[in-house]
């Protein structure tokens, strides 16, 4: 139930298909939109498409028990019409934004007792909001975009939202969701009509957003992993965007960026970005996995955002950062399955 949803499904498919069989018994569980859990047994290929949802010879009504003596989920059994319990060793979490990477699937995982990859309740909550995470930053001396935020409440005046930022910032700035992902709702704006229209629009996804000062920088990420013995922490890649910055269809639809690995930034910038990188993922307790995205301008470096359940897509630069590492494929897969831990 995300406006990332079909990102979901294209990076689920991509997991399932590096799955190893000869290791594991895999059970796909499927959300619809409106919140319907099924067991799927269809292909990786009509998960991929988002079809997966009209295949219902291969669709089972299931659901993730809460109750830690079940350690698993409930499948209903078509033929009897009763529901069978089936034990879940580690789960992997496959759910951008809302609902799944924001701690509420960890939550009910929790208290399952699954062990799951990625990181905690806490951690996955306080990486989905961009605010939040900002401040923990700063505290910690990272330099963060400068932003302003507000939430869609009482204290809510656009009148006087719209006077800060001019205030605080030269157009153009960015307005972004507070929670959420894949550049949904993100508008980049040059004018005060574009800015009143960029509030409503980021107030339709999440009920608080922030203004940023926009950036000019090279846009860099690097994919940190961590398991019981093992911490990585790849080499930069940049992003170089045909679009006027590195939206929705041109992360998923066009796909016509280019993707550098490693980065083209200097030394200085790339041995920074390496040490932000893994202090932020310590700091925010973050486990198993996630992308850490900046800014780069000659040798300044800015933090962006983390993302605790990065995208899976086959242009994806997580999946790439960790196979320029020699971590790809089905032993990424294998490694993050091993990291799984019971929060």
């Amino acid at each position: 139930m995300s406006t990332e949803h079909e990102i979901s499904c294209i990076s689920a498919a991509y997991i399932d298909s590096c799955t190893d069989r000869e290791k594991y018994n895999v059970y796909r569980i499927g959300i619809t939109k409106t919140g319907v859990w099924y067991m799927y047994t269809g292909s990786s290929e009509c998960i991929r498409s988002g079809s997966w949802i009209d295949d219902t010879d291969n669709l089972y009504p299931a659901i993730l028990s809460p109750c830690s003596v079940h350690h698993g989920i409930e499948v209903l059994n078509k033929a009897n019409k009763t529901y069978e319990i089936i034990r879940i060793d580690v789960a992997f979490p496959v759910l951008h934004g809302k609902n799944g990477e924001d701690g509420t699937m960890q939550g009910l995982l929790q208290l399952a007792g699954i062990p799951f990859v990625g990181p905690s309740t806490y951690s996955s909550a306080v990486c989905m909001d961009k605010v939040a995470t900002k401040i923990l930053c700063q505290n910690i001396n990272i330099r963060v975009t400068p932003f302003i935020y507000q939430r869609s409440d009482s204290t809510l005046d656009i009148n006087r939202l719209i006077c800060e930022t001019e205030e605080s910032f030269e157009y153009p700035v960015f307005v972004k969701p507070a929670n959420g992902g894949s550049s949904i709702g993100v508008s980049k704006v040059k004018n005060r009509a574009q800015l009143v229209a960029a509030v409503n629009k980021a107030f339709e996804t999440d009920k608080k957003l922030l203004i940023e000062k926009a950036n000019t920088g090279k846009e860099v990420e690097v994919a940190v992993f961590s398991s019981k013995d093992k911490f990585i922490v790849s080499e930069p890649g940049e992003i170089a965007s045909d679009a006027d910055f590195y939206n929705y269809d041109d992360k998923y639809i066009n796909g016509t960026s280019t993707l550098h690995i490693p980065a083209r930034i200097s030394q200085k910038a790339r041995d920074e970005i390496k040490k932000n990188a893994e202090t932020i993922f310590r700091e925010l307790d973050c486990n198993g996995l996630s992308r850490v995205d900046f800014f780069v301008d000659g040798d300044d470096v800015t933090f962006n955002e983390i993302n605790t359940i990065p995208g899976f897509t086959p242009i994806s630069m997580y999946p790439r950062l960790m196979e320029a590492c020699g971590l790809g494929g089905n032993e990424l897969i294998d490694a993050l399955i091993d990291s799984a831990e019971t929060h």
